[in-house]
């Protein structure tokens, strides 16, 4: 009888989820992402990683890119500070083969080259939790997983209401504010958040590859972000949700003059102008029946973006894009031991006229996907759990995709061990821009694939003050689109890699208030073609972070990361491969709690001023000091 009222309130958490809320308590010990069911991490084969909303804040964190940083398997290239392009690589696969999900939604970008999530305008004050899964998930997930799953889920209300406010002033001109309020009233749940990020003067541009005489132009960004969750319970068993989120951004940036006397380029002497407006959200119908044996959702999602770019040497550009999905899900409880999750959706990604370079772009452009899915999770007894899923998309290009996932796990008690291991493949289908654009576009492009598996070992000691683990993993990718040589550039179906490596954790709880954790990896990126070494994929990123609540109202927090020597090109890649070094970054970070209702809290970002580029040719940001106070009533 525990055991099945157990598996109810799951249920039901896992769907609340689904359906734009949250489960009530947030810990890195329960998972949505793995099976899109709340599971506890210890029945998780699969390589997640989970930050909490307590991390964020401890370590003061303003944006996902901040947020993402550190996570083992996941190497970041941000092209200057706060809003410079973001590009991710999850063990080693390319930047466009994370699916990243915001309370259901898919936030990928139809109108960008690759068609990926631009993670890089996305503010971090309403996360609550951040679910990174790593390896090949088109089972569960369809496009866009070849390499993984990034899952956020924003903050919801409940209880009597709350109202939280911050300001924070620091280095290069940064002036950030947050307000939010949440709670619950009667059958409705409510939470909303408002967030200014705004830093005015980011050097970004390397002084020596300017010609002489020209001054540098540090990078401006304005970041606006409106965002809300709902929730309304209409009868006991049937309830509706909405989350919504909106930005508007304005980026001052320096872009490239190309020479065509010297066929080289340098940063252009004027700033280019970037906005962006973006907006996401989801409403949700769910229901429960059959004592709760039956958790069903039912949810209708819309996001567009709208780039224009004002760029005073290459010309205007404006790129316009938007989805519309559709999508059901529900759990069945086949035993108390046995889940069956069934679940369809039809998604139509567009791409609108716009601008590139001046010129104006392709009619209307569109893309209709349809797709159903099954998984099923079993507890055997004794420790041993598995997840079994398969999909099956069709794309109205590029015709129909069957993929799958097989995760078993064993959790041995008398010892603390447990072993998992996961096998599966992924895919990634072709971006309108990649089929339609005006420049290089290829409308014969076939889907990218992936086979992947990986194979781990976690070890508990100490009453579970002590806990390790080390996983390797191994990617096999065909059809990789990359461009071909000028002129034109047109892409093609042409490239093939193979990624592997390890991933290590070591986590010790000293004492009730003081915490360690070391991380590292090791990603071996190889293109099969030429055997050499993938761009911008680092073989080495160990990381320590220490966190210690030295008093009642003291707060410390700090990190050590170091980011491996790497293949890059220079800024403009006519120096297209050269092996650049590795880098050390230290972050500090503070907080004292004055009163219950104000703090005060500061940091220090890359405190030993390291001076160094990621990607070549973009200065990251060198030391910076931020404080501010938080009111919380």
């Amino acid at each position: 009888m525990l055991k099945s009222v157990l598996y109810t309130s799951v249920a039901l958490a896992a769907l609340s989820v689904a359906a734009g809320a949250q489960p009530r308590l947030h810990d890195e010990n329960v998972v949505v992402v793995a099976t899109r069911i709340v599971t506890p991490v210890d029945q998780v084969a699969s390589s997640v990683t989970v930050i909490t909303a307590d991390q964020i804040e401890d370590r003061q964190h303003r944006s996902l890119p901040d947020v993402l940083r550190q996570v083992p398997g996941l190497n970041i290239a941000q092209t200057g500070g706060a809003g410079g392009q973001t590009s991710l690589f999850m063990r080693g696969t390319n930047a466009s083969h994370v699916k990243v999900l915001l309370d259901g939604i898919d936030i990928a970008d139809p109108s960008t080259p690759s068609g990926a999530a631009d993670i890089s305008k996305f503010l971090a004050g309403d996360i609550a939790q951040v679910e990174v899964l790593r390896g090949p998930q088109g089972a569960l997930y369809g496009s866009d997983a070849l390499g993984g799953v990034i899952n956020i889920i924003t903050k919801a209300g409940e209880g009597p209401a709350r109202f939280s406010a911050s300001a924070e002033a620091g280095s290069f001109e940064t002036f950030n504010q947050t307000a939010g309020v949440s709670g619950s009233y009667g059958k409705l749940s409510y939470a909303a958040t408002v967030q200014h990020h705004h830093a005015g003067a980011t050097p970004v541009t390397p002084l020596n590859l300017l010609p002489p005489g020209q001054r540098r132009n540090d990078d401006y960004f304005d970041n606006l972000t409106a965002s809300t969750k709902l929730g309304y319970d209409v009868t006991d068993n049937f309830d509706l949700g909405l989350v919504a989120r909106y930005y508007n951004t304005l980026g001052r940036v320096t872009g490239d003059v190309f020479d065509f006397v010297t066929f080289a380029s340098f940063p252009s002497p004027a700033q280019t102008r970037i906005s962006s407006i973006g907006y996401h959200s989801r409403a949700t119908a769910h229901l429960v029946l059959w004592d709760g044996r039956l958790d069903q959702t039912l949810g209708l999602a819309y996001g567009s973006t709208i780039t224009a770019t004002q760029d005073p040497d290459n010309g205007d550009s404006r790129a316009i894009g938007d989805r519309v999905k559709l999508d059901w899900q529900g759990n069945i409880a086949v035993t108390d031991d046995h889940t069956l999750v069934l679940g369809a959706e039809t998604a139509r990604d567009a791409l609108h006229p716009g601008l590139s370079f001046g010129f104006p772009t392709t009619l209307s452009r569109g893309i209709t996907t349809n797709a159903g899915f099954g998984s099923l999770q079993s507890d055997f007894g004794n420790g041993v759990h598995t997840s079994a899923s398969i999909r099956y998309d069709d794309n109205s290009r590029f015709g129909n995709k069957v993929t799958w996932r097989l995760a078993p796990s064993w959790a041995i008690e008398s010892t603390g061990t447990r072993l998992k291991a996961s096998l599966g493949t992924g895919f990634k289908a072709p971006s309108l821009q990649q089929l339609f654009g005006t420049f290089g576009g290829n409308p014969l492009l076939k889907p990218e694939t992936s086979f992947g598996y990986d194979v781990g070992v976690e070890q508990s000691l100490l009453g579970d003050a002590l806990t390790g683990g080390v996983t390797w993993f191994h990617n096999d990718i065909e059809n990789l689109i990359v461009s071909g040589p000028a002129p034109g550039f047109v892409l093609g179906n042409i490239g093939r890699a193979r990624t592997q490596g390890v991933e290590s954790f070591i986590a010790w709880k000293m004492l009730d208030t003081l915490t360690l954790r070391g991380d590292y990896t090791y990603t071996d990126a190889i293109d099969d073609r030429t055997n050499l070494a993938l761009l911008r994929r680092p073989r080495h990123k160990p990381s320590v972070n220490a966190n210690w609540q030295a008093t009642e109202e003291l707060l410390l927090d700090a990190t050590l990361l170091y980011v491996g020597p790497q293949i890059d090109g220079n800024r403009d890649f006519s120096v297209p491969r050269f092996k650049k070094g590795g880098t050390a970054t230290m972050d500090f970070a503070a907080s004292y709690r004055l009163t219950q209702t104000f703090s005060l809290f500061g940091r220090l970002e890359n405190a030993f001023d390291n001076s160094y580029q990621a990607p070549e040719g973009f200065l990251r940001p060198g030391i910076g000091g931020f404080a501010g106070i938080k009111a919380n009533l």
